[in-house]
């Protein structure tokens, strides 16, 4: 019986220490105020807009061979800087059986043309000489007789060119080598050796065999949506945020925009283009391909009272604007107080009369959804 009462003494103990810390919590949840105090501040305020892209050369080229073969030698890596000139594949010929023999056909009959032609020529010198035909028929047999020369000179190159890969003579020795048109930096190297290469021509594009590119001059290309595009302008500077380069500053202003929109996933962009200012930190290297985000601004505040946006309410269509501040005692609702706004970034706006710096407004909570 002792240790029955025992036990109805300790669970009466327990159950009065539960029941008054719930209406403690109960009087204290009570007491706290209903809502939060926001001090006004002063900062700095950023209208602008973003554009979306990377950085890039302005000048990038491909490199291609006008002839078709097999890539016997690779001259150049991925990063190696050239000159114009330099050579960067030697190309060997492939041809097949029936160019070889076409190409040996055209030879047999080129010589054929010449020989006539050279014995038409000799036969009307000597007649020449005679006084028997006439200056215009002599002129006309010397015509057909250069032009037959240089169909025969054409077809052996012709010929030499797709068994040999390469051409002797006219003062130099024109080889199967490809060689770079412009100065740049390799970034890209499409061909290794036994690769087929398929030449350019008016018929087809050829074979892509490299992208050389001048790393000195880079640019940032990219895309603004329609909605911000009709606030900005050419000259408009730029900050821009990448992600390679966390923290590393890089500047410069807005140099394009596309006068034509292009849909992308539902959207209407426009590609603009950003000039860069020079880094000023020697450390920091810009690469192609580096993907970034730019602050277009377009207009920008400093040192000015701000206030997050969300707790400003407009009415009449945005024509007038509310705070809310705190209640004189607790008992009291909240105050309703008109303000004038300024420049707005999305999140913060910049409040230009109503309420002076360091004063205090309403941050109701949220609203529960059942």
């Amino acid at each position: 019986m002792a240790r029955l009462f025992k036990v109805l003494v300790l669970f009466l103990i327990v159950a009065g220490a539960v029941t008054g810390a719930y209406f403690w919590l109960q009087g204290r949840k009570e007491a706290e105020p209903p809502f939060k105090l926001v001090k006004v501040e002063r900062g700095s305020i950023t209208e602008k807009a973003i554009a979306v892209g990377q950085i890039e050369p302005r000048l990038k080229f491909e490199v291609k061979s006008k002839i078709s073969g097999i890539v016997k030698r690779c001259a150049v890596e991925v990063g190696d800087r050239v000159e114009p000139g330099d050579p960067l594949f030697e190309i060997v010929p492939d041809p097949t059986p029936s160019e070889l023999v076409e190409a040996q056909r055209r030879v047999e009959a080129a010589q054929s043309a010449y020989n006539r032609a050279q014995s038409d020529w000799n036969r009307s010198s000597e007649l020449a000489r005679q006084g028997i035909i006439a200056t215009e028929e002599q002129d006309a047999r010397r015509e057909s007789f250069e032009l037959a020369k240089i169909e025969l000179s054409t077809a052996q190159d012709n010929f030499e060119l797709i068994r040999e890969g390469r051409i002797a003579g006219r003062g130099k020795q024109m080889e199967s080598i490809i060689r770079a048109p412009a100065a740049g930096i390799v970034l890209e190297r499409e061909v290794d050796p036994g690769d087929p290469v398929v030449p350019l021509t008016t018929f087809q594009a050829g074979t892509v065999m490299a992208t050389v590119a001048d790393m000195s001059d880079l640019i940032f290309n990219g895309t603004v949506d329609e909605i911000d595009v009709g606030k900005l302008k050419a000259g408009v500077p730029a900050r821009l945020n990448i992600g390679a380069l966390p923290g590393e500053p890089v500047t410069g202003y807005l140099s394009r925009i596309a006068p034509q929109a292009k849909e992308e996933e539902g959207a209407r962009l426009f590609e603009v283009e950003i000039e860069l200012h020079e880094v000023e930190n020697p450390e920091i290297i810009l690469r192609a391909g580096y993907s970034s985000t730019a602050d277009l601004i377009i207009r920008e505040k400093t040192d000015v009272l701000i206030a997050p946006e969300r707790l400003v309410l407009f009415e009449e269509d945005g024509a007038k604007a509310f705070v809310e501040l705190p209640p004189e005692t607790p008992e009291d609702e909240p105050r309703k107080v008109e303000i004038q706004t300024g420049l707005s970034d999305g999140l913060n706006i910049e409040i230009t009369a109503g309420i002076d710096e360091g004063a205090e407004f309403v941050e109701r909570p949220p609203r529960e959804i059942f």
